[in-house]
């Protein structure tokens, strides 16, 4: 099984949003995220994908 877990910059530049208000939406549990090691947080790609369909059909 492969998921791509992306950095917290990366998820950042993805959704064009800053660093305080991704780890409000981490905090919030909108958006999922998981720990390597003691300190690397790192957002899965699919939860940036749920996050934003959310967004659109919240929208429509």
């Amino acid at each position: 099984m492969s998921c791509e877990l992306l950095t917290v910059p990366e998820a950042m530049a993805i959704l064009k949003v800053s660093r305080w208000t991704l780890y409000n939406l981490i905090r919030s549990s909108e958006i999922t995220s998981v720990l390597v090691g003691e300190r690397c947080r790192r957002i899965p790609a699919s939860a940036l994908d749920a996050y934003v369909t959310r967004l659109c059909e919240e929208a429509a």
